[in-house]
């Protein structure tokens, strides 16, 4: 998935949910894709921009890439160009790539205001 998509897909996920109540924060964990932070920081920002995710906190979980040893079934993380082709418990070369692509949103903190609503104000009137 190329990273525009991505934080349109994240945005899409997040304006289904806020009902309108200004975002704060988002956090993500994506799996199985190399992400470049800067980029899905710039992406999103852009994809929020003149929705209530605008503005909002892009928190970024990455979890490393993982290999399943066919021989042995043990998950390794890939922090090396080695753990690609060889299993770091038992050395087999029968090694598989573990992971789907897969994003979550994982959470989304929204402010006390909506949209509609300026921070300046409260039911009450002005603070």
């Amino acid at each position: 998935m190329h990273e525009m998509g991505l934080c349109e897909a994240i945005v899409d996920a997040v304006l289904q949910r806020a009902e309108g109540r200004r975002v704060r924060s988002v956090r993500v964990r994506v799996a199985g894709h190399p992400v470049v932070r800067e980029v899905v920081d710039q992406g999103f920002a852009m994809a929020a921009a003149g929705t209530v995710a605008e503005g909002a906190e892009l928190e970024l979980v990455v979890e490393p890439p993982g290999v399943v040893c066919r021989a042995c079934a043990e998950w390794s993380p890939v922090t090396s160009a080695r753990a690609l082709v060889a299993c770091p418990r038992c050395g087999s070369l029968d090694v598989a790539s573990a992971e789907d692509e897969r994003l979550v949103v994982e959470e989304i903190a929204f402010s006390a205001e909506t949209a509609a609503q300026p921070a300046a104000e409260t039911a009450g009137g002005r603070r």
